[in-house]
């Protein structure tokens, strides 16, 4: 979920592994496009629940013109939001630096965590709640 002026919106995301950006496809005239025109501030959360990763990331929006990059990333969900595919006038290619994250790490998720919340209700020992560390990017 990517947050812009503070309402978040859920977006499919590419990460670049070089430098760690991370890429959006998006539509002129977007709320998110007009954030990344201003280099707006924002937050993007990303959760797996099979993995038991959650993060925030925080970082800045901003329009890129990178042919190159747009070729990478382009996709068949982005296909299906532009009628004319990466020629389409309406197409906007955003770039979110990161510059933090707050990253958790769950032990499990789902039916398993819950398992071992009841055991420590009932033993009276703590639950593992897993890890949680802060990034910081550049």
């Amino acid at each position: 979920m990517l947050e812009i002026d503070g309402a978040f919106l859920p977006m499919s995301h590419n990460v670049e592994p070089e430098d760690g950006n991370l890429w959006f496809i998006t539509a002129r005239g977007t709320p998110m496009a007009a954030a990344a025109g201003k280099g707006a501030a924002t937050r993007y959360v990303v959760s797996d629940s099979g993995t038991g990763l959650h993060a925030e990331i925080r970082g800045r929006l901003e329009v890129s013109q990178d042919r190159q990059k747009l070729d990478e990333v382009w996709n068949a969900v982005a296909s299906s939001w532009f009628e004319e595919g990466k020629d389409d006038p309406d197409l906007v290619l955003i770039r979110m630096t990161p510059a933090s994250a707050e990253v958790w790490l769950g032990p499990e998720s789902g039916i398993g965590f819950l398992f071992k919340l009841a055991k420590a209700k009932v033993t009276g020992d703590k639950p593992d709640y897993g890890e949680q560390f802060s990034l910081s990017f550049g």
